[in-house]
């Protein structure tokens, strides 16, 4: 058998940035298990992606498949022989079917019964007879929404395909892949080697492509990237702006990369920072630089796709393509500043939020008010969250917002410091929009939160109020992520805060505009149900989370505070036990007809594994009282673990139902105490 590597390298025009990483990654899966789906061995698999290319190479790949043995089983002896032992058409038509006769058949006995069994040798098949066929699958795979059509040809791809190569070792394997024909020649770098060049083996690969300009390793070019970046960031006294996303895209869309830096007028920093950095890495793909304090620099870097002997020619072109737009920054900050924040508010009125829910106006006067109310319960200054509630839009009527959607929040801030509103409304309407995306910075003052949880409130109610509730993938209005952000400001602020409060006060401010009946229970149910996913992400066991759902508590942070009690409950040496127990009264209990007894009568406990359960189960009482009424749920359920010797002896001695219908009546008021002592924090019986 021989071993070597393979090189598989569909060459395009240009691949889209964005998904350049996404499609070399699916390609590099799907082609290496596909590979192990078709019994061919192989070391390890390396992925090459550019923005003219994507590659596999394979190491020390069979050239053969594994030969293996296939079991085909046919039908059952007593359905394969009639009785006088003769082989019947059934059994006669399988070993036909297998190219051999009924007695060459062998037998597969089981504790089920016994069957005619034919074992076959299957050669395993060259690599190059399956390869192409396996190239073109794991092409087939590729998560392209749009493929597009190229030529006369009937292919379809992301991008149309200049070339294919197959190489397998020094030999090329031959092949149509997307109407192209398989052959050794690469496609070089489209300004330094336009010719391209000839690949000799599968191993020279990458040194193939360097000779020819070309970085294929995505993570060799982004290092060289990085590593250019942070050089003249030092060189030029500041720090880059981080963002590794665009990282990502600029390493897709070059395949040489040289950093370089530019400057800009200083004049230009007169405007706030978030617009000139939005418009150099958004529409130029810039990486500006800001100062240790996190000031702006008059300074830019920039990855070319070209190793120029006049870099002063590229620099200059860059500086005169980023001026005009930074001039348009420039003019609408001061074209802004001439209209006050607040007299844009009535200008909301003709922007819509939602057909049935009104205007952003209608949303912004909801917010203000729910603010209000939410500060106040937090102990803030409810006068500058309303203020800031019915501001925290305006700037959507903002020229720079018009042009920067991502600004929005950012300007409003700005504009209002510079109407000089009320100390603490600038950040508020800053903070009004966080968390913007997972792991984002939360609001740091108390009257940014109470307007962030009325903004998400609103959204939440009055989608889920007319009946829009998010199904499937299908979520216009990002309710997902308004919830989780929601309950991440609550919990990891510590705020003593009441769905059900904040959901009715919410509501409230829509007057007769929700439709939906059930709207207030709806959104309370959906924003608990997100808890389950925020907890699963940081790796809390699904049962735990069931076991607090299951009692509904609606204070985020008392939710928190169960869970991480229950989490560690969970692991102590009694929980198990404890657990199996409460299953077990769940469901005797759940058979019980009419009401529940809850008084135990001290003087029908006849046996004593009785009365020892019913002391214990009024020591745990007095002994977790405390420790409930703080909060302390680890605590509580600490001392709730005492009981279970208790209960094993009581369950090993005692019969619940009892022919005396007053004793058993006592003995289920003692199991229905045991349960409520645990169903103050969580129920147990879920757990696993």
């Amino acid at each position: 058998m021989r071993y070597d590597t393979l090189l598989v390298e569909i060459g395009t025009e240009e691949l889209p940035p964005k998904a350049l990483k996404g499609l070399s990654e699916s390609f590099t899966e799907g082609l290496s298990g596909l590979l192990k789906e078709n019994d061919f061995t192989f070391a390890s698999v390396k992925s090459f992606a550019t923005p003219r290319r994507l590659a596999v190479q394979v190491e020390q790949l069979a050239s053969q498949q594994a030969d293996k043995v296939v079991e085909k089983r046919g039908p059952a002896v007593n359905v394969a022989f009639d009785d006088a032992g003769n082989p019947t058409k059934a059994a006669e038509g399988w070993a036909r079917g297998n190219g051999i006769s009924v007695a060459q058949a062998e037998r597969l006995v089981t504790d089920k019964g016994e069957w005619l069994l034919y074992k076959a040798e299957v050669q395993g098949q060259p690599l190059a007879e399956v390869l192409p066929e396996l190239v073109a699958a794991a092409l087939k795979k590729l998560p392209i929404p749009k493929p597009m059509r190229w030529g006369n040809g009937t292919a379809q791809f992301i991008r149309p395909v200049k070339t294919v190569t197959m190489l397998y070792g020094s030999d090329l394997i031959p092949g149509t892949i997307l109407d192209v024909s398989s052959n050794n020649h690469i496609q070089g770098h489209r300004f330094h080697a336009p010719q391209g060049t000839a690949l000799k083996s599968a191993d020279s690969y990458e040194a193939a492509l360097e000779s020819v300009w070309v970085v294929g390793d995505f993570a060799k070019r982004r290092d060289i990237i990085v590593s250019g970046i942070a050089k003249l960031a030092k060189e030029l006294g500041g720090r880059v702006v981080e963002d590794l996303d665009l990282i990502d895209e600029v390493t897709a869309l070059v395949e040489w990369p040289v950093a370089l830096s530019a400057s800009f007028d200083p004049a230009f920093l007169s405007v706030p920072k978030e617009p000139l950095i939005v418009t150099m890495k958004d529409d130029q793909r810039y990486f500006p630089l800001e100062d240790e304090h996190g000031n702006l620099l008059p300074a830019f870097i920039f990855i070319t796709n070209i190793e120029s002997k006049d870099p002063a020619q590229i620099i200059s072109g860059n500086e005169k393509v980023v001026r005009p737009r930074l001039a348009d920054a420039q003019f609408f900050f001061e074209s802004d500043k001439k209209v006050r924040l607040a007299d844009r508010v009535e200008g909301l009125a003709n922007i819509l939020f939602q057909k049935q829910l009104g205007s952003i106006k209608d949303k912004s006067d909801r917010i203000a008010k729910v603010a209000a109310l939410i500060a106040a319960d937090l102990g803030a200054n409810a006068s500058v969250a309303e203020r800031a509630g019915y501001l925290c839009k305006a700037d959507l009527a903002s020229q720079m917002v018009l042009e920067f959607p991502e600004t929005q929040g950012v300007m409003g801030m700005h504009y209002a410091r510079h109407d000089s509103e009320a100390e603490g409304v600038p950040q508020a309407i800053f903070e009004h929009y966080l968390p913007r995306f997972a792991g984002d910075n939360l609001p740091q003052s108390s009257e940014g939160a109470a307007v962030a949880i009325a903004d998400k409130l609103d959204t939440l109610v009055g989608i889920f109020g007319i009946g829009q509730t998010p199904k499937g993938d299908r979520d216009p209005f990002a309710l997902r992520r308004a919830a989780i952000g929601l309950l991440r400001i609550i919990v990891e602020s510590g705020y003593p805060l009441d769905l059900e409060v904040l959901v009715k006060q919410s509501a409230e401010s829509f007057g007769s505009l929700l439709t939906a009946k059930e709207a207030q229970q709806d959104v309370v149910d959906f924003l608990l149900g997100r808890f389950r996913t925020w907890y699963q992400e940081q790796g809390i066991a699904v049962d735990v989370i069931q076991a607090v759902l299951a009692r509904r508590p609606t204070k985020p942070v008392d939710f928190d505070l169960r869970v991480k009690a229950v989490t560690e409950f969970r692991n102590h040496s009694a929980a198990e036990a404890l657990a199996a127990a409460n299953k077990r009264v769940s469901n005797i209990l759940a058979k019980v007809e009419g009401s529940l007894p809850t008084t135990v009568n001290s003087e029908l406990l006849a046996e004593d594994a009785e009365r020892s359960l019913s002391d214990a189960i009024n020591e745990a009482r007095e002994a977790s009282e405390a420790a409930l009424k703080a909060g302390n749920y680890t605590a509580a359920l600490s001392s709730l673990a005492s009981l279970q010797e208790p209960v094993d002896t009581f369950f090993d001695n005692v019969m619940v139902n009892a022919d005396d219908d007053a004793v058993r009546q006592n003995r289920l008021a003692l199991l229905q105490n045991l349960r409520e002592l645990f169903l103050q924090i969580a129920d147990i019986s879920v757990l696993n």
